[in-house]
């Protein structure tokens, strides 16, 4: 995997315990790849573009997951 574009995208930080500390982690990901997105657009570099926009999809998707509620199972 590349690295990461910017410090808070880096998906090998520990994340936060609680799931609003997730959530938030996710979400100043996604600030700060928006910020380096417009920054490559405007410097015209579509290589780390690609990159941005694949590190954009992985924080969407874990911005997905970690708002969903937690799991309860049913009992039988």
């Amino acid at each position: 995997m590349h690295e990461p574009l910017t410090r808070s995208s880096d998906p090998s930080r520990t994340m936060p315990a609680g799931s609003g500390g997730r959530l938030d982690q996710a979400h100043a990901a996604l600030a700060s790849l928006d910020h380096e997105r417009r920054r490559l657009e405007r410097l015209g570099l579509e290589m780390p573009l690609a990159r941005c926009h694949e590190q954009i999809r992985y924080w969407r998707f874990v911005a997905a997951l970690v708002a969903l509620p937690p799991f309860e199972a049913e009992d039988s």
